[in-house]
C-alpha cells in the first residue's frame, strides 16, 4: 500500500522516495511498525479482555504453581495478528502472491485458534474444540494451502523441489508422477505433496501451541524463529546472496522478508506484555496462527527441512508430548517425563520458571544459528 504510493507514484516527483524500493528498508519499517503497534494497542486490549472477563483457565492437573495465573487475559494473539497483517499490507509489494499466501495461512490458523479460544471462554471449563475437530480444521487448512501452491506451480510461481541441508544437488521432488491429463493420475501424483505440506503446517501450529505454557516462552522463541526466517527469505530473493549460498533463487520470495520482519516485530512487541509475570496470554489464536505462518513461510521458500532446526525447541516440545502419550498407552501407564510438554518436566525437576524460559531461549537461538550456518555448509 505505502510501497505503491511512496515508490510507484511519488518516486517520479522526488527521487529520495526510491529508498522504498529496497526490501531491507521496508522490512525495517515493517518490524518497527509491528513493534510499536503491538505495544501501543496492548494496554487497550488487556483492559477490554478484563472487562469481558476473557481470562485463562488453568488445568488442575498442571503444575500447582501455575494456578495463580488463572484469570489472566487470554486471546492476545488477536493483537499479534493485527500487528503482523497491518504492517505487511502497508510496506510489502502486494502484487506478489507469496505475501497473500503467508497472510492467508496466518489468518486461517489464527481463526481456528480463535474458535477454540472462544469455546473455552464461553464454557469456562477449558473445553474448546475437540481434538479431532481441531485437527480436521487444521488439515483442511493445510490441504487448502497445498492446493494453492499447486495452482502457483501451474503458473510457474512455485517449485515442488525441496532443499536439503548439506547437499547442493540433491533436491527431491514430492510429485510421484507427471501431472497428466488423467484426473486420477493427477490426484495420485500430487497426494504425497499435499499430505506433506499439510503435515508440516499442522505439526508446526500445534508445536507452537504446546510450547505456549510459560510466560514469554513461545513468543520469545518466535522472535528467534521469525528473525531466522527473515534472513532466509532475504537471502533466497537476493541474486548475489542466493548464488553465493548455492540457493535456488526466487525473486518472488523477497517480499516475504517484509512479512517475516513484521512477524518478528509483532512477536517482540507482544513479549513486552507476555514476559514473566505475564499480563496477557496469546491463546490458541496466537499460537496456531504463528505456528501456521512460520510453517507456511518455510514451505514457500523451500526450507521445510531447515524448519526442524529453526523451530527446534518447538519440535522438541511436540515430540515430548507424542512420546509421553505413546509411552502411557503402550507401557500401561508408564511415563518418560515427569510431565509433558518438556518445559513442565524441567519445572518438576525444580527449575524456576524464569530459568526454564531463559535456557529454552538460549537453546532456540543456538538451533536457529545452526540452521543458518547450514546454508554455506553444502
Amino acid at each position: 500500500m505505502l510501497y505503491y504510493l511512496l515508490y510507484e507514484k511519488l518516486f517520479r516527483y522526488a527521487t529520495p522516495f526510491r529508498v522504498f524500493r529496497y526490501t531491507t528498508f521496508r522490512t525495517a519499517f515493517a518490524s518497527l511498525t509491528a513493534l510499536f503497534l503491538c505495544i501501543a494497542l496492548g494496554p487497550w486490549l488487556i483492559r477490554k479482555l478484563r472487562e469481558f472477563q476473557i481470562g485463562q483457565y488453568i488445568r488442575e492437573e498442571g503444575p500447582q504453581s501455575h494456578q495463580k495465573k488463572a484469570g489472566t487475559p487470554t486471546m492476545g494473539g488477536v493483537l499479534i495478528i493485527i500487528s503482523i497483517v497491518v504492517p505487511t499490507l502497508l510496506w510489502a509489494d502486494l502484487r506478489y502472491v507469496y505475501v497473500w499466501a503467508a497472510i492467508g495461512a496466518l489468518l486461517g490458523f489464527g481463526w481456528i485458534g480463535f474458535i477454540d479460544d472462544y469455546a473455552k471462554v464461553t464454557n469456562r471449563r477449558n473445553l474448546g474444540l475437540s481434538g479431532r475437530r481441531k485437527l480436521l480444521y487444521q488439515f483442511a487448512m493445510g490441504f487448502g494451502f497445498a492446493i494453492l501452491l499447486l495452482v502457483m506451480r501451474g503458473h510457474g510461481d512455485y517449485s515442488v523441489q525441496m532443499n536439503i541441508p548439506f547437499f547442493k544437488q540433491f533436491k527431491p521432488s514430492l510429485l510421484i508422477t507427471p501431472l497428466l491429463a488423467n484426473p486420477w493420475t493427477y490426484v495420485l501424483g500430487v497426494a504425497p505433496f499435499c499430505l506433506f505440506v499439510a503435515l508440516v503446517l499442522v505439526f508446526s501450529s500445534n508445536a507452537v501451541n504446546l510450547t505456549d505454557g510459560l510466560d514469554g516462552l513461545a513468543i520469545g522463541l518466535m522472535v528467534i524463529a521469525a528473525g531466522a526466517l527473515t534472513i532466509l527469505t532475504y537471502a533466497g530473493g537476493h541474486a548475489q546472496l542466493a548464488e553465493y549460498l548455492q540457493l535456488a533463487r526466487n525473486p518472488r520470495t523477497s517480499e516475504l522478508t517484509v512479512f517475516c520482519g513484521a512477524m518478528t516485530g509483532a512477536s517482540l512487541g507482544f513479549l513486552w506484555y507476555n514476559a514473566h509475570p505475564a499480563e496477557i496470554f496469546m491463546g490458541d489464536v496466537g499460537a496456531l496462527g504463528l505456528g501456521g505462518a512460520m510453517a507456511a513461510v518455510a514451505v514457500l521458500i523451500k526450507q521445510e527441512v531447515l524448519l526442524l532446526f529453526i523451530g527446534g525447541v518447538f519440535v522438541l516440545e511436540a515430540v515430548s508430548v507424542i512420546l509421553q502419550v505413546g509411552s502411557f498407552k503402550l507401557r500401561h501407564g508408564k511415563r518418560i517425563f515427569k510431565m509433558a510438554p518438556l518445559h513442565h518436566h524441567f519445572e518438576q525437576l525444580g527449575w524456576a520458571e524464569e530459568k526454564v524460559i531463559a535456557r529454552f531461549w538460549i537453546a532456540g537461538l543456538v538451533l536457529a544459528l545452526f540452521a543458518l550456518t547450514t546454508l554455506k555448509l553444502r
